[in-house]
């Protein structure tokens, strides 16, 4: 029997960066090394845990200033996107694709892959007390999809947030922002044609 996973959760740097803790009481696995390396390490420490994970969920600056820091002083495996792991600060030691897991506390927690904030972003499902959490780092948030570049870049985000997320899971699935407030599927679903008609 595996402890169940819990979660902790930190703001960092002027642009509300969410760094998450998963755990199971020893072993952390940190989604997004954002900012601010001690409070990230103090944040495990107070936890009682330590990080032998971090999920690096997209490319973007802001996601990855601490990084190279945590991973140097927690000898972490390192995991991100295959699709964005080229444009990283620091090696990954697993490349992830569309459909593969992370074997963590005993758990083989999915990986979706979302395309068009960046190449390709890594998003994780993982059971919190009894329902299912998405850390989806910027490709969803409260009121649309992230922010894209281009036409292409939107239609692509879009269909990969509904076909991969808002198809699969069901309302009362927790969704985690790379900043901000974590909303539900069943609050945004609503919300998917004004989105596509707007094209944010």
């Amino acid at each position: 029997m595996t402890n169940a996973l819990k979660l902790e959760h930190i703001s960092v740097s002027e642009m509300d960066n969410n760094c998450y803790l998963l755990h199971d009481g020893t072993h952390g696995l940190l989604i997004d090394a954002a900012d601010d390396a001690p409070a990230i390490l103090q944040m495990a420490r107070d936890t009682g845990v330590t990080i032998e994970a971090v999920l690096t969920t997209h490319r973007h600056w802001d996601h990855v200033r601490a990084l190279e820091e945590i991973l140097r002083e927690t000898g972490a495996t390192h995991y991100a996107a295959f699709l964005d792991s080229p444009a990283l600060p620091a090696p990954v030691d697993v490349e992830l694709q569309h459909g593969d897991h992370i074997d963590f506390a005993g758990e083989e927690l999915p990986i979706i892959i979302l395309r068009g904030h960046t190449p390709g972003g890594a998003a994780l499902a993982a059971s919190i007390d009894g329902m299912t959490n998405l850390f989806v780092g910027d490709s969803l948030f409260p009121g649309g999809v992230g922010k894209t570049n281009s036409e292409n870049d939107f239609v692509r985000l879009y269909k990969d947030v509904t076909e991969r997320l808002f198809d699969v899971y069901p309302d009362e699935t927790i969704v985690h922002p790379g900043h901000g407030k974590p909303t539900t599927l069943g609050d945004e679903r609503p919300h998917l044609p004004e989105w596509w008609e707007r094209r944010w």
